[in-house]
């Protein structure tokens, strides 16, 4: 169900402060007009901001040409308020096609080329529409073709390195190990096993790690004891497996607990649960780099350097994790989603639940959540979004090749989603690096103490503090939120 336009505007402070941080989460709430230029624009957009008082605003793009202003060329507002965006359908299509066929790129002039802009041009697309660069981008569905063809095919690991587009077979190792954590032997092995073991960087943080893991004391998909992670994965619409990861020194050692009859496929998406887990589908060093050079922002990482963000791999599970916690204490959240999961999940094994599908939430009804502890209007989001995803008005499982744009825009078109949920999605299951969940009480105190502020910031202020730490702004919004914990 698409949100209802808010019948009057934010105030002209407010709009002004966003238009100035070219905040994407205002568009569709209000358009800028610009007296001089007689041009109307996208609270996005990236052109030379005008002065405060050459602007006025307007609820949309025919309010305001009726007042005799057109379209900006840069940002494109008509075609934003028509759901279209030039940039990113550009965008998507380019990496579709790289995904499909790593090897038909050979670098980021190809990829430049291909897309018919300038590599100047293609950085600017990637940052705003993905969050990368091009070149890791095109780095990664390398590998991840690399990764398809060692679990489904006979070839040798150097016709593999050839056929995904690595010129050389030492190249194509240590940047396999990089982004896997093992080599192309030991991730072709894992079938014969069911167990392998990731080489961790010398600064992998386990106790923090494993710490958040651990978090939900009541969880039942999730467990922590001692130095071993208990974590069940669910491989497609009705299996799934218990997994056990001990971390040991500079290893994690991983294993299926009952090893059952898997897939290739299979064995892919337990690879990918444990190192999203993990925190380490990311390296933080660029984003300690880019601290580093402020004296100011250096603080939040002397005591926590190394620090990584663990990932949801299940989308959907992250997103029913974000609509659970909206405006109650993680206590009470904890307890709700124990109570869903037993609700609507499947039983393991010892006491372990895979977490509910889609389908079964979708099943669900508003009477069945009341008893549970769900307040009405949670119990009706949650339904809502499941039966979205089931009818496929929510294409979740399309958006692994997907923009953040694009996603974050059909997240927020569901009734119950707002910019905290999706931003949290985003950067907790996506892996998108520049998120803000704007709202969240933990970024805001942190930030607070962090900047030694009088009062807690507001949503403009939070955005303008955390443009410091652009573009890795998510990993900036977990360094607070552990700052938050006793060291």
């Amino acid at each position: 169900m698409l949100t209802e336009i808010e019948p009057t505007l934010p105030s002209h402070n407010e709009m002004v402060a966003h238009m100035l941080q070219s905040d994407a989460s205002y568009n569709g709430k209000f358009i800028t007009a610009v007296k001089t230029t007689g041009i109307y624009c996208l609270p996005s957009c990236r052109a030379r901001k005008p002065k405060p008082e050459n602007v006025e605003f307007f609820h949309n793009p025919n309010a305001a040409q009726g007042a005799g202003y057109r379209a900006c060329k840069l940002c494109r507002p008509d075609d934003f308020y028509r759901g279209f965006d030039p940039e990113e359908h550009l965008t998507e299509q380019l990496i579709e096609s790289v995904l499909a066929q790593p090897a038909a790129f050979g670098d980021v002039k190809a990829m430049a080329q291909a897309a018919g802009v300038g590599q100047t041009k293609l950085f600017e697309l990637m940052r705003v529409y993905y969050h990368t660069t091009p070149a890791d981008l095109l780095l990664h569905a390398r590998i991840e073709a690399a990764c398809a063809l060692l679990l489904n095919s006979d070839q040798t690991i150097i016709a593999i390195a050839n056929e995904v587009g690595f010129d050389s077979l030492s190249s194509f190792n240590e940047n396999f190990r990089k982004q896997t954590l093992l080599t192309p032997s030991d991730y072709r092995r894992i079938p014969e096993t069911g167990h392998f073991s990731l080489s961790l960087p010398s600064d992998y943080p386990s106790r923090q790690i494993l710490g958040q893991l651990g978090r939900d004391p009541v969880s039942l998909t999730d467990r922590v004891v001692d130095q071993t992670w208990l974590s069940t994965c669910r491989l497609n619409g009705q299996t799934g497996v218990l997994l056990s990861v001990t971390i040991n020194q500079n290893h994690a050692e991983c294993s299926i607990v009952e090893q059952p009859t898997l897939t290739p496929s299979d064995y892919a998406t337990i690879h990918q649960h444990i190192v999203a887990g993990l925190g380490l589908r990311n390296d933080p060093s660029r984003f300690e780099a880019h601290v580093a050079k402020s004296p100011a922002l250096l603080p939040l990482i002397e005591q926590q350097r190394g620090l990584r963000m663990p990932l949801v791999h299940n989308p959907f599970d992250a997103l029913v994790w974000a609509i659970l916690g909206q405006q109650i204490s993680l206590a009470v959240a904890y307890r709700l989603r124990q109570r869903l999961t037993a609700l609507a999940g499947q039983p393991l094994i010892n006491d372990f639940y895979l977490a509910p599908t889609p389908s079964a939430v979708a099943e669900l009804s508003i009477e069945q959540l009341l008893p549970l502890g769900f307040s009405n209007s949670k119990a009706r989001y949650l339904i809502d979004t499941a039966q979205a995803i089931v009818a496929g008005t929510l294409p979740l499982a399309s958006y692994g090749s997907k923009s953040a744009t694009r996603i974050e825009r059909e997240l927020l078109a569901l009734r119950g989603i707002g910019p905290w949920t999706a931003q949290y999605v985003l950067m907790r299951s996506f892996g998108f690096s520049d998120c803000v969940p704007v709202g969240d009480s933990g970024l805001t105190s942190s930030l607070q103490a962090f900047f030694q502020l009088e009062q807690r910031p507001d949503r403009s202020t939070t955005l303008a503090l955390m443009a410091a730490f652009s573009p890795y702004r998510s990993l900036a919004t977990f360094h607070l939120w552990q700052r938050l914990k006793p060291m």
